[in-house]
C-alpha cells in the first residue's frame, strides 16, 4: 500500500471533493485513487462506502480487479472535470442534459431497495426506512460516486463553482460563503501562500527604495 497523505476535502460538495482527488498540495502531484488500493482508502475518508463493505470488496476481489476500477474512476473523474470546467461559473441550463449521458449510464447500473430495520434515535416509531446498496461487484463502488456527481448536478448553483485563485492549484470548490466572495481552496493550502509572497513583496519594495 502506498504511503498517501490524508485525502483533501476542500470542495464544500462531494462532486468536486471527487475531481480534487488528485491534486498538487505542495510541490508533488498526488493522485489518491491512482490504484485499487488509492481507491479503497479514498471511498473510506469520503464516507461514500461503509468499511465492512470495503473489507469485504478487498477480500473479495480478483488480482487487478480493483486497479481496473480505479482507472475507471480515473476515466469518470476526467470526464466529470470537463464537465465542470465548461459550465462553471454560470447556471446549468435544461439543454446542457444531453451532456450527462454518461452519468445517467452509470446510475442505470445501480441497485438499491429500501427497508424497514429498527429505529436507534428513540423516534416516535420502533422503525426506521433504511436504503441499501448491493454490493455485488468491484465495479460498484463506482456507484456511490455516480451518486454523488448526480447529487452535485441536481443541487448546485454552477454559477458558484470556482477554481482556487493559487497560482499552481487546480482545487475546486463550491463558494457557499455570504455574498460569493471565497477566492482559496483553503487559506492553509493556498490562502496563507499568497500572503506571505505578498508580503516578501513588499519588503523587497520596500528594501529597493530604501536603498
Amino acid at each position: 500500500m502506498k504511503n498517501r497523505p490524508p485525502a483533501i476535502f476542500v470542495g464544500d460538495a462531494l462532486g468536486l471533493d471527487f475531481l480534487n482527488s488528485i491534486a498538487t498540495p505542495v510541490d508533488t502531484t498526488i493522485d489518491w485513487i491512482d490504484d485499487g488500493g488509492g481507491l479503497l482508502a479514498w471511498l473510506e475518508q469520503a464516507e461514500l462506502v461503509p468499511p465492512d463493505v470495503l473489507g469485504q470488496i478487498r477480500a473479495h476481489a480478483l488480482p487487478g480487479e480493483l486497479d481496473k476500477v480505479a482507472d475507471q474512476a480515473k476515466s469518470l473523474r476526467e470526464w466529470f472535470r470537463s464537465f465542470v470546467q465548461k459550465n462553471k461559473g454560470h447556471p446549468l441550463v435544461a439543454e446542457d442534459l444531453g451532456e450527462l449521458t454518461p452519468l445517467n449510464r452509470l446510475l442505470d447500473r445501480d441497485e438499491m431497495f429500501s427497508r424497514v430495520v429498527p429505529q436507534n434515535t428513540g423516534g416516535s416509531t420502533p422503525f426506521v426506512l433504511q436504503s441499501v446498496r448491493r454490493w455485488r461487484s468491484p465495479a460498484a463502488l463506482l456507484l456511490p460516486i455516480g451518486e454523488a456527481l448526480a447529487r452535485f448536478v441536481c443541487t448546485e448553483d454552477f454559477s458558484n463553482v470556482k477554481a482556487c485563485e493559487g497560482s499552481a492549484c487546480t482545487l475546486l470548490f463550491a463558494d457557499h460563503t455570504r455574498g460569493h466572495t471565497r477566492r482559496w481552496c483553503s487559506m492553509a493550502i493556498c490562502g496563507n501562500r499568497v500572503k506571505q509572497a505578498a508580503h516578501r513583496h513588499r519588503l523587497k519594495a520596500r528594501y529597493h527604495v530604501g536603498g
